[in-house]
């Protein structure tokens, strides 16, 4: 049986694998290991060790710690934020919204700031 732990940590892997466009088979000859066990650490089906962490942190350029993120957040503290109520739970889990995000950041700075100013106000009126 899966622990919680080790699907979101799995998760992140996935997340920041594909926001950074980065293939399964491209992290494991990274890490040095085959594609086969990269998908069994993103589906949680097996543990990530400490030291195979640290050099999947180190392929996916982020730290340890980005795995953690958000792993103690509840339903009851996500809906005491207004803003984080709207927002679905795995944002980052629907392709689309990675998608986004990656297009997003292939716009240059200085579009990419007006665009974001129109999304911000395009959801104040809504």
């Amino acid at each position: 049986m899966t622990h919680p732990v080790d699907v979101h940590v799995g998760k992140r892997v996935r997340h920041r694998r594909w926001l950074i466009g980065m293939t399964q088979q491209q992290l494991a000859e990274r890490v040095g290991i085959k594609f086969q066990q990269i998908q069994k650490y993103e589906t949680g089906a097996n543990r990530i060790s400490a030291s195979r962490l640290w050099d999947i942190a180190d392929a996916l350029e982020v730290p340890v710690s980005f795995f953690f993120e958000g792993l103690q957040e509840t339903p009851a503290d996500e809906s005491a934020n207004a803003d984080t109520a709207t927002v679905p739970a795995d944002l980052l889990g629907d392709k689309e919204a990675l998608d986004l995000v990656r297009s997003y950041y292939a716009i240059p700075e200085n579009q990419r700031r007006r665009l974001f100013e129109l999304a911000r106000v395009l959801s104040d009126v809504a």
